[in-house]
């Protein structure tokens, strides 16, 4: 195959980093008894005729794991007789919006890949997702491969509704190459932010382009390690009440240096206007030196780098109390079985054997970049990894920490205009306290 997608991040996290990432997030409830089902599920030895079900995930576009998508639920399909109607699209805010106007319609998937957490929080309330309880009622070997503590229960009961997939770190990528024409060396585990500034000077006077990031639709990534960079493991997912309490104080700080970067004409002269697929092809074309984006991303730089070589990954610069080696990550994602399908005779089965497959040890260790996995065996490491895996491991493996994404914790209205507003601050059409006490205002 052109490129290696069986990576195994996860070995590396399976100890410190969970311990890391547990010590600064609440436990998950204790799962409560579930409610009799209003219908008995049929027994799982039951093999009805052949189903098509409807999938939406966010393995569309030019996702790395795309290809691995498409060869797992063909091969469920070749193994069951059942039919897959994919619908995937890129995760981003209107690819969420679409789902939630879709549930509100009636108009759901059977299987959905989506986000745990405050996302999911309308799927849940509304009982518009079913238990991983309630579904091992009629099988009782769903999920079983998982650990249920580390699956990603739902903020709203504490029960797990999601079988995740494959965890997510965010980092630093890095393009060799042209910071050996510029003559500046690779960032390292003690990279810091005055460095980091210093180095994407000397990168722009040499005709590069120091950052490669689109402000219009991605500014999510800088937004989280700046703000990072003025608060703590310990405080990180703490939401603002205010722009003036300490968590405003912290987003304030790091939206400002956002803008700093802006001014100082780090990012592309369009940040403000092109979209991420054009400003992170800066990276592939090495004519940008930096990127912040999540491990996902190591699969596009398989398929679109000349040169798997000429790219590294590595800690974000760090200021302040965060230690670079403290890194954003966690389990964000997993398959919902919806109750539209659950409460469907003919797709039951169909929809729980589909996510039994996409859940395996094997399919989960070939999407690639895992950072963290819920495997009760952990994944199965590549034979013959690239240079790009090599440096995500060794970067995973020297963490000292890991956070959740403070962003996580906004519902996707209030999010929305957050992000909408990074632009504006950059450009000093609002400030930034305007921009949270604007935000948190929509949050409520």
């Amino acid at each position: 195959m052109k490129r290696v997608i069986a990576l195994v991040l996860a070995l590396a996290l399976s100890g410190a980093m969970f311990v890391g990432c547990q010590s600064t997030t609440a436990p998950a409830a204790s799962q409560a008894a579930p409610a009799a089902s209003s219908e008995a599920a049929p027994a799982a030895s039951e093999a009805p005729k052949p189903a098509e079900i409807t999938v939406v995930t966010s393995y569309g576009g030019d996702d790395g794991n795309r290809a691995n998508y498409e060869a797992a639920y063909k091969a469920y399909e070749s193994a069951t007789g059942n039919t897959v109607k994919d619908a995937s699209g890129t995760s981003n805010e209107e690819w969420k919006a679409k789902i939630m106007a879709d549930f509100e319609t009636g108009a759901e998937p059977d299987v959905l890949f989506y986000f745990n957490g405050v996302d999911s929080n309308k799927l849940v309330q509304g009982g518009k997702v079913v238990s991983i309880d309630e579904i091992r009622k009629g099988y009782p070997d769903y999920a079983g491969n998982m650990k249920d503590e580390l699956m990603g229960a739902s903020p709203v009961d504490g029960k797990n509704y999601s079988v995740p997939v494959n965890g997510y770190w965010e980092g630093l990528y890095v393009n060799k190459k042209v910071l050996q024409d510029c003559g500046v060396a690779v960032p390292d585990a003690n990279y810091t932010w005055d460095q980091f500034l210093k180095d994407c000077e000397t990168i722009k006077a040499k005709g590069y382009t120091p950052i490669a990031c689109s402000l219009q639709e991605v500014p999510h990534y800088w937004f989280e390690f700046t703000v990072f960079n003025h608060d703590t493991l310990a405080t990180h997912t703490t939401l603002p009440k205010s722009s003036t309490d300490d968590a405003g104080k912290a987003w304030a700080a790091g939206m400002n240096d956002i803008k700093t970067l802006y001014e100082k004409g780090y990012f592309p002269k369009n940040t403000t206007t092109a979209g991420d697929a054009e400003t992170f092809q800066l990276m592939a074309d090495n004519k940008a030196a930096f990127a912040i984006d999540g491990s996902w991303k190591i699969g596009w730089f398989q398929e679109n780098a000349k040169s798997i070589d000429d790219f590294t990954v590595t800690y974000v610069p760090s200021e302040n109390q965060r230690k670079s080696t403290d890194i954003i990550g966690g389990l964000s994602m997993g398959y919902y079985i919806t109750k539209k399908a659950w409460d469907d005779p003919a797709k039951q089965k169909a929809c729980v054997d589909f996510v039994k497959a996409m859940t395996t040890d094997d399919v989960v260790s070939k999407f690639g970049a895992t950072a963290v996995t819920a495997l009760k065996n952990g994944t199965t490491a590549p034979s013959d990894a690239d240079s790009l895996v090599k440096a995500a491991l060794q970067m995973t493996k020297g963490a000292t920490g890991i956070a959740p994404a403070t962003q996580d914790g906004l519902n996707q209205t209030a999010r929305t205009a957050l992000f909408a507003d990074i632009k504006n601050i950059a450009t000093g059409k609002t400030t930034a306290e305007k921009a949270i006490d604007a935000c948190l205002a929509i949050k409520g």
